[in-house]
């Protein structure tokens, strides 16, 4: 948590994949609502200093196999919220091939990257509590369908992460403890102070 704070407070300008937003100082400007103008805004600064090719950004941002030139004003259009809403801590300018995120100050671009990467990692959280949860209120809590959170369980159960107890309407799903750490009940009550 240090290095994070540290990090932060640099005057670096930070795309910070945990709160989904973007930061330079005490500037902040969430992304949280907009998953599109964050997915922007993570490859832009992944690709810094360099570009990014509008082809790979159709591809990477809308999910896209191919691009046409409706996919291209899409992104246009989208970059230019994201310039809009960036405004005052970064430029996004336009390459000959893409698009280059350049900050407004003399600092670097880094991101902030959660420490559980992939579409699992809000269930890992949320099953970080030590709590028995059912699928349905892991789907209800997530914003997800049931079906997606049991093949997501299923992957973090087969990764090692996860287990399951019951079966059917009972069945429950945990974390699995880290390996390493005393659980408090093998922590003793009280030591005496000399």
């Amino acid at each position: 948590m240090e290095q994070v704070q540290a990090l932060l407070a640099s005057g670096v300008l930070v795309v910070d994949a945990c709160r989904r937003g973007v930061r330079l100082g005490r500037s902040w400007r969430s992304l949280a609502r907009r998953p599109v103008l964050f997915a922007l805004a993570c490859a832009l600064a992944e690709a810094w200093p360099g570009d990014v090719e509008r082809d790979t950004l159709v591809r990477r941002v809308f999910g896209m196999r191919h691009c046409d030139e409706t996919l291209r004003a899409r992104l246009r259009v989208e970059i230019g919220r994201l310039r809009a809403l960036v405004d005052g801590l970064a430029r996004i300018e336009a390459t000959p091939d893409g698009f280059r995120l350049q900050p407004c100050a003399d600092t670097t671009v880094t991101v902030l990257a959660p420490p559980i990467e992939g579409e699992q990692a809000a269930l890992a959280a949320l099953l970080g509590d030590g709590a028995a949860w059912s699928t349905s209120a892991l789907a209800l809590a997530l914003g997800a369908s049931q079906r997606s959170v049991q093949r997501a369980l299923a992957a973090l159960e087969a990764a090692g992460r996860v287990r399951s107890s019951g079966r059917g309407r009972a069945q429950r799903w945990r974390s699995l403890p880290l390996a390493g750490f005393t659980t408090i009940l093998l922590l003793p009550a009280a030591l005496p102070v000399d």
